[in-house]
C-alpha cells in the first residue's frame, strides 16, 4: 500500500483566500495608478481566473478587449502593471487583512510532526507567495517547507502538470505518495497530470466547477470547534469528521483509484 510521503500546498485560494479582496483590489489600484479607465468586479475577476497566472490574466484581458492595439508592447506594458500590482498585493497581505484559511496551520503542523515533506506550488509571483507565507505562518513554520515553486519557475503554467512534476523531483517522492491541496479544476488537473492524488477545497470562485477527477472534495479543511467541513464529492470511506486531518490524507494515498 502506499504512504504518504508529502504534502504540496497551492497558495491561492487554499493557504489563504486571497483572489477576491486581495489581487483583485491590488490588480484595480494599479490599473489606477497606471491611468487604466477599467476596473475588475468580483463577477469578471471570477472569469479571468480561468486563465492561470497573473500576467497572463491581464494579458488575455487586454487582448480580448482589443485593448492591446494601442499598446506599443504589450509584453513590457504587463509586466510593470504586474510588478506594481505584486508590491501592492504585499502590503495588503502584511497588514494582516487576509487571514489564513481554516485548517491550513493544524495541516502544516500535523505533517511536520509526522515528517511528512512540506511544499507550495503556486502560479503567483514568487514575491508575494514568500511573502505570504512568512507572513501568515510565521518565519519558523516557513523553514519547514522544503521547496516553494512559484511565478516563473516553469515554462507552463496550470493545468499544465509541469510544476508539480518539477517538485517530484525536488522532493524526491513517488508522485504517487503525494498529496496535493487544492481549489480549482486547473490545479486538479496539473496534479493529477503529475500521478498525483488531489484534495479539492473550495472557495466562492471555484464551488461550481467541475472537480470530477478529485479525490476528495471539501468546502474547507475545517478546525474543531469552529468549522466543519461538509465534503462534496469523494469516497464515503476516508474519515472526515469534524476536520480534515493527517489521517484523512494518508487514506487518500492508501486509497485504491
Amino acid at each position: 500500500m502506499a504512504e504518504l510521503e508529502a504534502v504540496i500546498f497551492d497558495q491561492d485560494g487554499v493557504i489563504a483566500d486571497t483572489e477576491r479582496d486581495g489581487h483583485r483590489v491590488a490588480f484595480n489600484r494599479a490599473f489606477e495608478e497606471f491611468g487604466l479607465d477599467f476596473q475588475w468586479d468580483a463577477g469578471t475577476y471570477g472569469q479571468l481566473l480561468k486563465v492561470g497566472g497573473g500576467k497572463e490574466r491581464l494579458r488575455s484581458y487586454l487582448i480580448q478587449t482589443g485593448q492591446d492595439k494601442a499598446i506599443e508592447d504589450l509584453d513590457a506594458f504587463v509586466k510593470s502593471i504586474h510588478r506594481r500590482k505584486t508590491e501592492i498585493f504585499m502590503e495588503i497581505i502584511a497588514s494582516g487583512q487576509i487571514p489564513l484559511r481554516s485548517g491550513i496551520a493544524r495541516i502544516v503542523n500535523e505533517c511536520h510532526e509526522a515528517n511528512i515533506k512540506l511544499a507550495v506550488c503556486s502560479t503567483a509571483n514568487e514575491k508575494a507567495v514568500h511573502t505570504l507565507i512568512k507572513t501568515l505562518l510565521g518565519e519558523q513554520v516557513y523553514g519547514w517547507f522544503e521547496i516553494i515553486l512559484a511565478g516563473d519557475v516553469v515554462t507552463k503554467k496550470k493545468p499544465d502538470p509541469e510544476i508539480y512534476m518539477l517538485a517530484t523531483e525536488r522532493l524526491a517522492v513517488d508522485p504517487a505518495n503525494c498529496v496535493v491541496i487544492e481549489d480549482s479544476r486547473n490545479g486538479l488537473l496539473a496534479a493529477k497530470g503529475a500521478g498525483m492524488k488531489c484534495l479539492v477545497t473550495v472557495n466562492g470562485y471555484t464551488r461550481n466547477e467541475d472537480f470530477t477527477e478529485a479525490d476528495l472534495v471539501v468546502d474547507s479543511l475545517g478546525e474543531e470547534g469552529k468549522e466543519k467541513p461538509h465534503v462534496l464529492a469523494g469516497s464515503k470511506e476516508l474519515p472526515v469528521n469534524d476536520q480534515v486531518n493527517l489521517d484523512v490524507l494518508k487514506a487518500i494515498v492508501g486509497a485504491n483509484d
